[in-house]
């Protein structure tokens, strides 16, 4: 891919890139590379948070993207957030993928941000968070995903879910609050020890 082309796209909104998607190659797949690159991370981050089987979430990975190319190549998107409908496939995907199986979150296969001014404390408790995760009821788990591992504002999150902004509001801070409550002992213990 030429590299003087593909950065041109990067100044590109999501509409933008959604409308050239639809038009000729070699523009079209740069348009596609763009949003791969743009979103990529945070749809595999939301995929592995959601499923625990590695192979199955690569698999759903590849076929968000696959299925997010053919809807837009088949006009069933048009323009808006490319977050928005690439969420709302991997989700129908994972839920899909769900019934069959039993999911937990295995902190190692997590492809989340290290930022590597993070002290071992600070990762300590990251990696517990994210253990929490498991215990809380799915739907507040997926709220939470979607709005801190994604950053998605609640309007979004509803929009994803089918539920209104209220009740996304309402799955992120009960969901909070249930981690809260599980992550007491150990913050408890942390602090006695200090």
């Amino acid at each position: 891919m030429n590299d003087e082309m593909k950065k041109g796209y990067t100044k590109y909104s999501d509409e933008e890139l959604i409308t050239v998607l639809k038009g000729t190659k070699p523009e079209s797949d740069y348009a596609f590379a763009e949003l791969y690159d743009r979103y990529g991370l945070r749809i595999n981050a939301y995929i592995r948070t959601i499923l625990t089987d590695r192979q199955l979430a690569e698999d759903i990975f590849q076929d968000t993207f696959i299925k997010f190319y053919q809807n837009v190549r088949g006009d069933k998107i048009n323009g808006g957030s490319a977050i928005g409908f690439l969420i709302t496939i991997a989700r129908n995907l994972c839920l899909n993928a769900k019934r069959d199986t039993k999911s937990t979150v295995q902190i190692d296969d997590l492809d989340l941000p290290y930022n590597p001014g993070t002290s071992f404390e600070d990762k300590e408790l990251a990696d517990l968070v994210i253990m929490a995760l498991d215990l809380v009821d799915h739907e507040y788990k997926e709220a939470m995903v979607l709005r801190f591992f994604n950053d998605l504002p609640y309007d979004e999150i509803a929009e994803i879910l089918n539920i209104t902004a209220a009740r996304a509001r309402y799955l992120v801070f009960t969901g909070k609050q249930r981690i809260k409550t599980i992550l007491q002992p150990y913050l408890n213990e942390t602090m006695n020890t200090k």
